[in-house]
């Protein structure tokens, strides 16, 4: 190995915190609020076992974030709180090739376009800084990105590829060559019968796939992405995936026969609680005494998450069904989430007539919302953390997938766990199914059921997270091996 210079060994004591003679995990952030609160607290797990570890994030994600706060972002460090509880984390910023006042979620092929073209080439200049000793350095990166495998490589590290989403979606996606020999995917009509053939998947329907891999057009920009990023994903040398082996147990099991696949979730803020490290893109509501407020398991949460937009016409059914139901309702209406032309998308007299059991915020700390015992359901668009938190929380789910793993998510919650229902699909949901689905989940005898079947997925998801659980040895087992691989003591 080439000999460091002093400079050298002096660059990488600062980039791990000062200290050498410890494994160092370079964290590359994937710059979408779904994928950053999961990556973030890994690499604050890291961190905790021991590793010098570098957070990679976008100056856009860095700026947002900082401004969701109040505070400037010039001088704004995040795990500044965790290094002074004795964490050896920093980070580090580059950017995404795009000014910082862009709208990346209205402006979605030109966001993905720029991390598909320019995103890696800031990125190997970073890592060619702080990876001063590559013998004791391992890169930790988001799936979806294009380049991972080949740039550690490069630098003669181990590529440990993080999937924020269930092992049932990795697997889809890394074996979209059999769904497009077997014309389920990338044909002008695609077939309509039920895949048998995925390893790990006994079945699943066309219409349960990923929004992306049901579209006959296979030449997007973000098409072009997951193609590379699973080609990048054949060479990782491990996978962390943020699921649970006992939910997923055949497909894990056929991953695994793959390569070196850990299930290491759910990963969620400690104590289930408000980050320490804060993660959110938006200002974050104190929803707190409104709930005090309200009855036990009376209120239904609404929130479509942080990146997808609805229809006008969409969320008028939605809000036209809140409405007649009678339900008590706290909805998270984050800014743009239509257009962001349109500030205040709800039906006209929706304000006046739901006045008195009804709080409207543009975000909030979901956790914290989930966790209240005044919450007894919750509206979703099925994004993979919002599935494990309402899970983790004991919450059945009203489920209105919007795009991507959404749809498939919504298969593992309805049709597998049967701790949700459907309301409806995109451009098919109406004001009085949803009335329905909301009277049955908030107080008639389907709620009941629910609620029992999602407190038997919660004593799942605990067991598995609890030392010696199934999660937590899938972690001390990757720890394990890449303290070893990377030469810490």
């Amino acid at each position: 190995m080439q000999k460091l210079t002093m400079a050298q060994k002096d660059a990488g004591a600062a980039a791990s915190g000062g200290r050498t003679g410890k494994p160092h995990a370079v964290v590359v952030v994937y710059p979408m609020q779904g994928h950053i609160v999961p990556e973030t607290h890994l690499a604050l797990r890291l961190a905790a076992r021991g590793f010098a570890v570098t957070v990679v994030t976008t100056e856009a994600v860095h700026d947002q974030t900082a401004r969701a706060l109040g505070v400037d972002p010039a001088g704004h460090d995040a795990f500044a709180g965790a290094r002074a509880a004795g964490m050896d984390v920093r980070c580090e910023l580059v950017s995404d090739g795009l000014p910082l006042g862009f709208d990346r979620s209205l402006h979605h092929d030109e966001f993905h376009g720029s991390l598909l073209h320019a995103l890696p080439g800031h990125v190997e200049e970073l890592l060619g800084r702080v990876v001063v000793d590559p013998a004791a350095t391992c890169l930790v990166a988001d799936t979806f990105f294009s380049w991972p495998a080949t740039l550690a490589r490069k630098l003669g590290v181990p590529y440990v590829s993080f999937w924020t989403e269930p092992a049932l979606i990795f697997n889809l996606y890394y074996h979209v060559h059999l769904l497009t020999e077997h014309g389920h995917f990338g044909c002008n009509e695609p077939r309509k019968d039920t895949i048998t053939y995925i390893p790990g998947v006994p079945a699943i329907e066309p219409h349960e796939l990923t929004s992306y891999l049901q579209e006959t057009n296979a030449t997007s920009v973000v098409h072009r992405i997951i193609f590379k990023a699973f080609e990048q994903a054949r060479g990782a040398d491990y996978v962390l995936c943020n699921t649970v082996e006992e939910l997923e147990p055949s497909t894990i099991a056929a991953l695994r026969a793959e390569k070196p696949f850990y299930a290491v979730g759910p990963i969620l803020p400690a104590g289930f609680a408000r980050s320490a490290v804060a993660t959110s893109m938006w200002a974050e509501s104190d929803c707190s005494r409104w709930l005090d407020a309200q009855p036990a398991g009376s209120v239904l949460y609404i929130s479509f998450g942080s990146y997808a937009h609805v229809t006008r016409q969409e969320l008028r059914e939605i809000a036209r069904g809140v409405l007649a139901s009678g339900a008590r309702f706290l909805w998270v209406m984050r800014p743009g989430i239509v257009s962001s032309d349109d500030p205040d998308p709800l039906p006209e007299g929706f304000a006046a007539a739901s006045a008195g059991r009804g709080l409207v915020v543009p975000w909030c700390c979901q956790v914290e919302v989930l966790s209240h015992a005044a919450v007894g359901g919750f509206l979703t668009h099925c994004g993979w953390n919002s599935v494990l938190e309402s899970v983790w929380a004991g919450v059945p789910m009203l489920c209105f997938p919007l795009l991507t793993d959404q749809i498939t998510n919504r298969r593992l919650v309805v049709r597998e766990w049967r701790v949700g229902v459907t309301i409806g699909d995109r451009g098919a949901v109406c004001a009085d199914e949803v009335k329905a689905r909301i009277e049955r989940v908030m107080s008639g005898k389907e709620g009941e059921e629910l609620r029992e079947a999602v407190k038997n997925v919660r004593t799942t998801l605990e067991a598995a997270a609890a030392h010696g659980g199934s999660s937590q040895r899938s972690f001390d087992e990757f720890v394990d091996e890449l303290t070893r691989r990377c030469g810490g003591c």
